[in-house]
């Protein structure tokens, strides 16, 4: 018999796979940028640094917001997701800064040419990140991972910086002498194009926080099987909220006036069990029985 790997397994293995690479890739981009004279390629180092250190965070953070309810969290520890994934914006904004910081001091001062075997190795570490953020966001998807969801747009925004990168020295190598700068012009513009990319994981993660109401297709369907129930007329109002990869219903169910509070208080029962029957990422159903 096929073992099945949960969500949270799934999670932790994809963001350990993400840190293992983003170290090679750091250690690849920085030797690449010293010795072929590309801060651009540095200064991505550097923001490859702060992937594998957000990586190790969320790893962390996975693991903690896996463990089960008890009597001082009885939803569990899945919002430490969406805080996880405020320090990943964090390092991302602390990255941008850094680098545009570092791009505008060079732009002060004459720079040397970048070699041209530094466009090779930004070509494969281009094409390498992109497969790597449809990777993890596929990931995220399948988990409902909003941390996995912040490291995939991690490996967008390193993609992005890299094919700043690639642009700058392409143009400087083309151009010639007297264009060295625009190797630290791509770094400033990747620093801006990181900062936005700060905000497509800030965004989501804030929406959970704050419970707010984004899952109209799980809704439909949590209707859908609470009024197959037996007893059920009607269902009146749906609320979800997301606790890390698990969720919370909150379903108002309409029953007969006439029945028994036993008698209701059974169908409510049944709709529970309906419920998460259907829905395994679904950990606790609340269901308010009223009368028809």
């Amino acid at each position: 018999m096929k073992k099945t790997i949960s969500n949270d397994t799934r999670a932790r293995r994809t963001i350990l796979f993400s840190l293992i690479g983003n170290a090679l890739l750091m250690i690849v981009k920085l030797i690449t940028g010293i010795v072929g004279n590309s801060f651009a390629i540095i200064a991505d180092a550097f923001e490859s640094a702060g992937d594998v250190f957000s990586s190790f965070i969320i790893f962390l953070g996975l693991r903690i917001s896996a463990k089960p309810s008890d009597d001082d969290h009885p939803f569990g520890h899945g919002k430490v997701e969406p805080l996880i994934s405020f320090l990943v914006v964090l390092f991302l904004i602390g990255s941008a800064a850094f680098i545009a910081f570092q791009a505008i001091s060079n732009l002060q001062s004459p720079q040397k040419m970048p070699e041209p075997y530094t466009l090779i190795v930004l070509g494969g570490i281009i094409i390498y990140k992109e497969l790597f953020f449809h990777y993890v966001r596929r990931k995220s998807k399948q988990t409902g991972s909003t941390s996995l969801k912040a490291d995939a747009w991690h490996h967008r925004s390193d993609a992005i910086t890299s094919l700043a990168a690639f642009i700058g020295i392409g143009l400087a190598l083309i151009l010639g002498e007297g264009y060295e700068m625009l190797d630290d012009w791509a770094a400033l513009v990747a620093s801006v194009i990181i900062v936005i990319n700060a905000y497509f994981v800030f965004r989501p993660a804030l929406g959970e926080l704050l419970d707010e109401q984004k899952y109209d297709d799980l809704i439909g369907k949590v209707r859908e099987v609470s009024e197959k129930v037996d007893g059920v007329i009607d269902t009146e109002k749906c609320f979800i909220r997301k606790f890390g990869m698990r969720y919370v219903v909150d379903i108002h169910v309409r029953v007969s006036a006439e029945l028994s509070v036993i008698e209701g208080h059974t169908i409510g029962h049944a709709v529970q069990d309906a419920i998460q029957d259907s829905f395994p990422e679904v950990e606790h159903v609340f269901t308010h029985v009223e009368p028809k």
